[in-house]
Order: structure tokens, then C-alpha cells, then sequence
């Protein structure tokens, strides 16, 4: 059976995760509207879809009321790295907040089904490993971080009670540490520090003994389990682990990292920020049973091609 075609608004969609989702979702022949303030989004990524007669891009804030008409709302935007949330940490509660009750409210008009991407942030600086979706988190929530944490707790409340309240078919992703082409070469996150540090020959940074554990999910990963929990019948609300359960210290993703640029970086130490959580590991027994989704990207794998994306990008 052909796909029904779909008017689907991808919001953060020149992001990192949202334009890799626009570009599947054109792929597949939906009408796709992508929304970006370009506050950590940007045009070059979506440059690929601009002469596609099923795309269009909207510069446009979520925290501002949107009228459109659609069948589906992707709702990505918030800067997700901790240098880019903590610049501006009260419009990151706002982007968060408003931005959902915005999204929320256009799904409410227009009988839209929303996902909503929320974190593993949401489990804090977890006291349970791995983290399974009925734990409750332990968060610092007058902390730097809380910008970005206890706005997307807000969020998750905002669609739980709209779902109650106003019968909205809603979805709820705890997305854990993703990675890939497209990154933000300056968003300060792992995986992305690690690489360009490598590429240019400067001392790869490890903050603390680089003990701290983290999981890293292949980008390409990430987009199948969106697809497939916005596919899920009505019933399954979330919200969901998604990420890869495999996990490494960050003194191996170094030392990996160094291995595979071939790099003469050297490795220094600085110290732990506050509330960085120690590990870092989801549970996702219950997308694997709802969705029939696992990670099929190996780390190694997936470095290269980000590596890959990044050599190019450093030289052009």
C-alpha cells in the first residue's frame, strides 16, 4: 500500500536531529514544514531539501503562537547542549514551556497527533542504573542545568495533561545521547568536542578522571524510533527511552576517537562540572517490545562517518 501523504511540521528542523528527520520525511513523500529560529539550527543543513517541491522552511520561534494546518507535529526545538542552553537559560525554560503549550495548542486546534523530543536529562544525575522510564529522576532544580531539565519535565507534564484533558494523541521520547554528521561542531557535547579537537591536533579535554559513563546512539538509529513510535497505535503514549544501551566511559570514546582520526592529541584532564551525571545508560526494553526497535549502528561505525562529516566540514 502506497504512504498516505502527510502535512507533517518539524519544529528545531534545521537542528541536528530535526534535519535528518525533515530529510526522511521527504524521502517518503510528506508535505514537510520545517520551523527554526536558527539560534542553534542552520540553513546548510537543510540545504539538500530547499529545491524539494515537498519542503518548506519557516524562520519562526516557538515560543510564539503558530497558525498553520498539519496532520503531525514533530516538536524539536530547544537547544540540547549545555553551552548553548546556558547562554540564554530563562528563553531555554520559555522555549521549552511556551513552546509546548504553543505546539500543544495548534495540535488541539487542528487534531494533530505531537511527539514531544524530552531527555534523559529528565532523570537528572540518576540515583538508578540503567534508567527505566517509571523513575521519577533526581534533578538540581535551581542548578545551571535546570533551564534545560525542568523545562522538558514541565514539557512532558504539559502533554500528559493535554492527553487527560483535551484527548490529544500525543508521544513522549526520553532521547539519550545521540551523535552524527550535523552536529554542531561548537555545541560542547562529547562526541563532537572529541572529534574536532582530534581533527585540529589540539589536547582532546576530559572533564574529571573520564570514568563518567555515557551511551551514544548513531543519529540515523534515532530517526527509525521517532518514525516508529509516531507509527505506534494511539494507545502507546510514552514516554519512551530511546538511545543505545551499550556503554563507554569517556576516556574510551577518547581514546577511540583518537585511534580512528589517527591524531597525536594528547589527553588532559579539567575538572567535573556541577551536576554532570556520573552514568548515563537507558533502559529501552520497552520500545525494543513496543516498537521492535534496537540500535543497529556500531560506535565504531558511526564515529567514522561523523568523522567522516567533520573532516570535510574543518577543510571546506
Amino acid at each position: 500500500m502506497d504512504h498516505l501523504r502527510k502535512r507533517i511540521l518539524v519544529t528545531g528542523g534545521a537542528g541536528f536531529l530535526g534535519s535528518h528527520l525533515c530529510q526522511k520525511l521527504v524521502d517518503r513523500g510528506d508535505d514537510v514544514l520545517c520551523l527554526d529560529n536558527y539560534f542553534t539550527g542552520q540553513k546548510t543543513n537543510v540545504e539538500a531539501l530547499l529545491d524539494q517541491p515537498n519542503f518548506e522552511l519557516l524562520r519562526h520561534d516557538v515560543t510564539f503562537p503558530l497558525y498553520v494546518e498539519v496532520d503531525e507535529i514533530y516538536n524539536l526545538a530547544c537547544p540540547a547542549s549545555p553551552i548553548h542552553y546556558q547562554f540564554d537559560p530563562v528563553q531555554t525554560t520559555k522555549t521549552s514551556v511556551h513552546g509546548a503549550i504553543n505546539m500543544l495548542g495548534l495540535a488541539k486546534r487542528t487534531k494533530a497527533k505531537i511527539f514531544q523530543a524530552s531527555t534523559s536529562e529528565v532523570y537528572g544525575d540518576p540515583k538508578v542504573h540503567p534508567q527505566t522510564e517509571d523513575y521519577w529522576g533526581h534533578v538540581n532544580p535551581v542548578g545551571f542545568r535546570a533551564c534545560y531539565d525542568e523545562g522538558k519535565r514541565c514539557a512532558e507534564t504539559l502533554f500528559f495533561d493535554y492527553y487527560r484533558q483535551h484527548h490529544l494523541l500525543i508521544k513522549v521520547a526520553r532521547i539519550f545521547n545521540t551523535y552524527g554528521p550535523r552536529m554542531h561542531p561548537n555545541d560542547g557535547r562529547v562526541v563532537s568536542n572529541f572529534i574536532v579537537q582530534a581533527l585540529k591536533g589540539e589536547p582532546i579535554t576530559i572533564f574529571g578522571d573520564g570514568s563518567q559513563t555515557r551511551s551514544f546512539c548513531y543519529v540515523d538509529d534515532m530517526i527509525d524510533a521517532f518514525m516508529a513510535l509516531m507509527a505506534s497505535p494511539d494507545t502507546i503514549t510514552g514516554p519512551m527511552n530511546l538511545g543505545n544501551p551499550t556503554e563507554f566511559s569517556i576516556l574510551e570514546l577518547a581514546e577511540k576517537t583518537l585511534q580512528l582520526t589517527k591524531s597525536k592529541s594528547k589527553i588532559v584532564h579539567k575538572s567535573l562540572p556541577q551536576d554532570d551525571p556520573v552514568q548515563r545508560k537507558p533502559d529501552i526494553s520497552y520500545a525494543r517490545k513496543a516498537l521492535d526497535w534496537q540500535p543497529s549502528v556500531e560506535l565504531d561505525e558511526g564515529l567514522e562517518r561523523t568523522i567522516h562529516y567533520f573532516t570535510k566540514m574543518l577543510c571546506d
